[in-house]
Order: structure tokens, then C-alpha cells, then sequence
């Protein structure tokens, strides 16, 4: 039985009281797990200090696109939530793209990276909007002559990849991005609740996260990126109407053409989700009250309270971390055999 209910005026309305910090504490360990202290680095990717600095240039490096305007950063902003805060991207020729910006803090806890979980992991993830033609539009090959071409860039890969004949490769170049963005991981003060500070949120978090917890929104955002970490139905019990869901985008259907994954979506991580709308893969919402209220109605089945809402988005809110401090790099310069970026044409 819930012990703890909000009533529709936001005043609480007990059933035997509600938890005290510690006993909301070990039930919310039951779901979610604070961010490890120490890095999650792949296993298949060895992390050192060598190969995070040349992620990082790459990661800012708009060279890295045919164009030479794009590079990551552009849709995941690490000055605006690690993502670009448009409905959907703007890409090569100013094309816009299909689905909303993920943000990339935290990413690393993802079961997988995009919305449909196409990319298995952050080396896989870098490597597609680089060839995407909505987006940075570039080839394998043009990146390595791009970096190959520029000798700080060659001796940044010998370091990052030691005994390798020829270090500057694509997927290199991909496990460097990785290596960067494994260390975007954003300490929140629910990490710090999770960790024993019952003073880390404040009354009103805490009533939020047990309502959370008790209306059955854990069913989908649990773990350490509160979400991220398996897909579900978009319209589990009612189907938002196509403004927000898109009939033309059914979800994870188109990678694994399985007739169940029809509008079937990879769970939002919300980890700083007060800072990255607008929100769901549409990116059509740009309100957090009305994105919970639309959760509530689609995925549980019920009209929330508004005064209900209110304690949700005030935990949500304890989800906000502190970025990693960020020092743009020095990028090295372009050379005489440094490929010509390809002119962008307006889209229509």
C-alpha cells in the first residue's frame, strides 16, 4: 500500500505518514544507483589522460565536418545541458533533422546511444553523425585526411594509441571521442541524498521522489541515469496525439523490424532534465509540468494534479549536477594538404 500520497491541492494527505529521509533513502536505492566515483570506462577502450585530450579536440574540432562549421559540440552544447536545445538539430546545408538532440552528460550509463538505440555504444554513436548527411556529412576517409594532414594531430594519435604503426584511424578516432565523453558525468545532489546526505533535498524533492516512486514512473526511469537503460511503448496506456508523436517515426522498429518496436523509444535519462528542453524525441514540448503531465496520461494512464506535477518537477529538479569544467582546446592549425571544406547550399 502507498504510504505517502500528494493530494490534488499539493498538501499531503497521509496513509500512515509519510517516510522518514532514511527509510525514503533505502527505498530509493531499491531503483536507482548515485554515479560511481571513479570512471565508467569501456572495456574495450582503455581511458588515459592522452586519449581524453585528443577526444575532447576532436569533440569541439567542427574540421571534422565536410562543411567545416559542425563539429559534436554543436548539438550536444556542453554550455547548454550537452545538448542544442532546438526541437531538432540543424546539420550540414542547415538541414533539420529528425529527432531531438540527446544531451551527452551521463551518456555513458545509456544502455545504448540515439533514441532507438541504433549505436551500442559511444564509439558507435560517434561515428554516425560524422557520416550523416543531415548532419556533418563527411566520409571516413576525409576525416583521416583531414587529420592525417595536420602534425600535432599525429603526434596527439601516437600518444593516445602508443605502438600502433599508424595510430590516426577512424575508429581511433571514435574510441578518442569516447574516452572524452565518458568523463562528461554530472554529481547532482540526489547522488549525494543516494549517498547518505538526507539533507541533500529538500522537503518538497523528497515528497517528488517518493511520489515518483509510488505512481510508477520508476517503471521506466530507474538506475544510475534515472532512465536510459531499456526501451518501452511511447503511448503505453493512451497515444499522444502526432504533434507530439510523429506518426512517421516509429522508433525502434526500423532497427530491429520487429512488429512489438513500433513507437517503441529508448527511456529519456533525466539527469539534468530541467536544463535540455524541449523534450521527448520529437522535441515538440518545451515545458517540464507538461511533459510529466503528458507521461502521466500516456504511460500511467491518469490525469495528474497539478499540485502532483509540481512535487514531480521539484525532484526532477534535484537531478541538475555540476558540469565538468571545461577549458576549450587549442586546436591544431590547418596545413597546405588540409582537405577544402565542401560549400553549404540552404535548404528549402
Amino acid at each position: 500500500m502507498r504510504r505517502y500520497l500528494v493530494a490534488t491541492t499539493a498538501a499531503a494527505c497521509v496513509l500512515g505518514g509519510p517516510l522518514a529521509a532514511s527509510e525514503l533513502r533505502d527505498e530509493a536505492l531499491e531503483y536507482f544507483q548515485p554515479l560511481p566515483s571513479t570512471l565508467m570506462a569501456p572495456a574495450d577502450n582503455t581511458v588515459t589522460p592522452e586519449k581524453i585530450a585528443l577526444g575532447k579536440a576532436l569533440f569541439f574540432d567542427p574540421r571534422m565536418s565536410a562543411s567545416g562549421v559542425f563539429s559534436c559540440n554543436s548539438c550536444h552544447n556542453l554550455a547548454t545541458g550537452g545538448d542544442d536545445n532546438l526541437e531538432t538539430s540543424i546539420g550540414h546545408g542547415w538541414q533539420k533533422g529528425p529527432r531531438n538532440s540527446p544531451t551527452v552528460f551521463n551518456a555513458v550509463f545509456n544502455i545504448a546511444q540515439f533514441w532507438d538505440g541504433r549505436a551500442e555504444d559511444l564509439k558507435a554513436q560517434a561515428k554516425g553523425p560524422v557520416q550523416a548527411a543531415v548532419e556533418m556529412a563527411n566520409t571516413p576517409e576525409n576525416v583521416v585526411a583531414t587529420l592525417i594532414s595536420m602534425p600535432q594531430y599525429v603526434a596527439w594519435f601516437e600518444g593516445a594509441f602508443p605502438g600502433e604503426s599508424a595510430p590516426v584511424t577512424f575508429d581511433n578516432f571514435a574510441r578518442a571521442i569516447e574516452a572524452y565523453e565518458v568523463t562528461l558525468t554530472t554529481p547532482a545532489p540526489f547522488d549525494a541524498f543516494l549517498n547518505g546526505n538526507e539533507e541533500a533535498l529538500d522537503e518538497q524533492q523528497k515528497a517528488g521522489l517518493q511520489l515518483f516512486m509510488d505512481a510508477g514512473c520508476v517503471a521506466c526511469h530507474s538506475g544510475i541515469n534515472v532512465g536510459g537503460h531499456d526501451y518501452y511503448p511511447f503511448g503505453l496506456i493512451e497515444k499522444p496525439g502526432a504533434d507530439i508523436l510523429p506518426e512517421g517515426d516509429i522508433g525502434r522498429f526500423a532497427v530491429t523490424e520487429t512488429a512489438d518496436d513500433e513507437y517503441v523509444f529508448r527511456a529519456a535519462p533525466l539527469r539534468n532534465i530541467a536544463e535540455t528542453a524541449p523534450y521527448f524525441h520529437s522535441g515538440r514540448v518545451w515545458g517540464l509540468h507538461e511533459a510529466v503531465q503528458i507521461m502521466s496520461e500516456s504511460q500511467l494512464g491518469a490525469e495528474m494534479a497539478s499540485g502532483d506535477v509540481e512535487l514531480i518537477v521539484a525532484f526532477l529538479g534535484s537531478l541538475t549536477g555540476a558540469i565538468p569544467e571545461v577549458v576549450l582546446p587549442a586546436l591544431p592549425a590547418e596545413t597546405g594538404t588540409t582537405p577544402k571544406p565542401t560549400a553549404q547550399v540552404m535548404a528549402e
